[in-house]
């Protein structure tokens, strides 16, 4: 049999992309799969990051045009109006131009000597005796085989290629799906602060969102885990008491849907020449639905044990479980913490969320926050956080309110 290259990766989003970029650079052969024509397009969520996480994994600061707009602190409004802010000592997040984005990495990746072959739909694994050895793709509608010994699956939260391998999937039951709209004309926003609505009127069992840019536009967006996004959608911009005053003459230019897994990473990530990285395997902060920067930390993770593999020509479940038990040394404590908070978030009615929101305000928790600048390791961040009397005082009522609230 013989082998195209030492690896393949299926997508180009970043998780791809930052895969292969880091295979690369060790001098493996490694090929990106990419269905579409272009990289980065059609473009998949907000693209709101935090500047820590992209400077740990070595991308800040960002090349000109990359970056939106830079954020200071965030405006937490209740289902019926109420208010929560809070605000850091610098700059904690960006927005990034998606499709610019995910371009960049593509960039870096192929600079280090990985090819890119775009229009290549994946159509199946290549597996025998419940081993990886590649993929059947189709390209200018011809079918054709690609071997390597791994197999690097980061196709996005469709997981065909997963089912097939026979690994477990993501939860469905804890998918939500989003709608993200760009709009042109918004008014009374706070350019360093983006904006979060809660309540089951405008995004049950999730949360709207308004991210602004500079120059006067914003992203409009929500998810949901049941009903029509668009009428949803709407209701936000024409109902609600506060965005509909800032979006009041606002024009939509474009919009694009995208399901969201916040069930916390799948049992498996790993199996004979083959890894998942991303929203594949649910590599996703339960709480905010934010993926890119813990799917890419866990997709440098990835390369690092393939290239281990590639050293000692073992590429075994054995051997390439290091890479599931290295990911959860670095996220799996706060992944399991946020995966309760989402539970009990779900499980708050509206009225408690109001409750909590002016619980917040009252006792000035934002205070606590000011010095908090990891956003990814949302659970370590909370712990430091906790050490304020102020915020011990609104964890303690969140959970007697849950407590109370699902007896």
């Amino acid at each position: 049999m013989k082998r195209d290259s030492k690896a393949i990766v299926v997508g180009a989003g970043p998780c791809g992309s930052f895969a292969a970029f880091n295979l690369a650079k060790t001098g493996a052969g490694v090929d990106v799969h990419e269905e579409h024509v272009e990289v980065g397009v059609p473009s998949h969520c907000a693209g709101h990051l935090s500047i820590k996480g992209l400077r740990d994994l070595g991308l800040y600061p960002l090349p000109a045009g990359i970056v939106e707009n830079v954020f200071s602190g965030a405006l937490f409004f209740s289902p019926n109006g109420r208010q929560f802010e809070v605000r850091f000592s610098s700059p904690v997040t960006c927005v990034v131009n998606r499709s610019l984005f995910d371009k960049h990495i593509a960039r870096l990746a192929e600079a280090a000597g990985a090819q890119y072959i775009t229009s290549s739909r994946v159509e199946s694994l290549i597996v025998e005796n419940r081993v990886a050895k590649g993929i059947l793709i189709e390209k200018m509608r011809e079918n054709e085989r690609k071997f390597a010994d791994i197999v690097i699956d980061a196709e996005g939260v469709s997981s065909r290629l997963l089912r097939q391998f026979g690994l477990s999937s993501l939860d469905r039951g804890m998918v939500v799906n989003g709608v993200e709209a760009e709009v042109e004309s918004v008014k009374d926003t706070f350019s360093d602060e983006v904006e979060v609505f809660l309540g089951g009127q405008y995004a049950p069992g999730f949360y709207a969102w308004l991210i602004p840019r500079n120059d006067g536009s914003a992203k409009v967006g929500l998810a949901s885990r049941s009903g029509n996004l668009l009428e949803f959608l709407l209701r936000l911009i024409k109902k609600h008491p506060i965005a509909s005053q800032q979006l009041k003459h606002a024009r939509m230019t474009k919009k694009a849907f995208h399901p969201i897994t916040l069930g916390g990473p799948i049992p498996r990530t790993f199996g004979n020449g083959f890894l998942a990285v991303g929203d594949v395997a649910s590599q996703v902060k339960p709480t905010t639905g934010g993926g890119i920067i813990l799917g890419m930390n866990c997709a440098r993770i990835a390369a690092e044990v393939a290239d281990e593999a590639f050293d000692s020509d073992d590429f075994s479940a054995k051997h390439l479980g290091l890479y599931g038990k290295r990911c959860d040394e670095f996220s799996g404590f706060d992944m399991t913490v946020m995966l309760r908070i989402r539970k009990m978030l779900n499980r708050l009615s509206d009225e408690r969320v109001d409750d909590l929101i002016s619980f917040c305000s009252r006792f000035r928790i934002d205070e606590a926050f000011r010095n908090v600048d990891d956003l990814v390791l949302q659970a370590h961040g909370l712990l430091r956080a906790a050490r304020s009397p102020r915020t011990f005082a609104v964890l303690a009522y969140f959970f007697l309110v849950y407590i109370f609230a699902n007896p």
